[in-house]
């Protein structure tokens, strides 16, 4: 159970080398679009707990939205998005490229700003995430019970976003159970 709410259960399992395969060199297979697809759907409806939710982002390239079904990580009351397949990862490209402007969709449509966190400040939420987002452990080669210096020596190949709320425009979007103060004091992009 998390926070009194049953678990996710999966009909399937794949073991961690199935996992990496379907994202070889950091890119996923078609598999994984299917995944995608089917996850950011049950997602965005808000069936999962709150912590697995569909990114929305306007594609860097493209200029259409691009939804990405993803976990986050909660640690000392606020919610970060860790890019589990590190730098090269399309959903950061795209972040970085719109501004860090996105939407958060569980249940409802959230307007946010992504803001990245300076390297230092990653690798206790790092660590968190792979401790509660069970895809992601396979992509971070630390195991979630080791020590915070282990995640400090690959945090700076780790992207981590805290989410930040925006200007509100329709009064739907002024409650969001996401907590904001996550990297407080640190500068856009810092």
């Amino acid at each position: 159970m998390e926070n009194g709410r049953r678990r996710l259960s999966l009909p399937f399992r794949l073991s961690d080398s199935e996992v990496r395969q379907m994202y070889a060199e950091n890119r996923g297979n078609a598999s994984t679009g299917r995944y995608a697809r089917f996850w950011s759907a049950w997602f965005s409806m808000g069936l999962a707990p709150r912590r697995w939710v569909t990114l929305e982002v306007l594609g860097r390239k493209s200029g259409r939205l691009t939804r990405f079904p993803l976990g986050m990580a909660d640690y000392e009351g606020e919610w970060s998005f860790v890019s589990m397949l590190g730098e090269e990862c399309n959903w950061v490209q795209n972040v970085r490229a719109a501004d860090g402007q996105v939407v958060v969709r569980h249940g409802r449509s959230h307007r946010r700003r992504l803001v990245e966190g300076p390297v230092e400040r990653r690798a206790a939420i790092i660590r968190r995430y792979v401790q509660r987002v069970p895809g992601g452990r396979p992509h971070i080669p630390i195991d979630r019970s080791a020590d915070l210096g282990e995640f400090e020596a690959v945090a700076a190949g780790f992207p981590v976003f805290a989410v930040r709320p925006v200007a509100a425009r329709h009064p739907a979007e002024r409650s969001s159970g996401l907590s904001t103060a996550a990297f407080a004091g640190v500068p856009p992009g810092g």
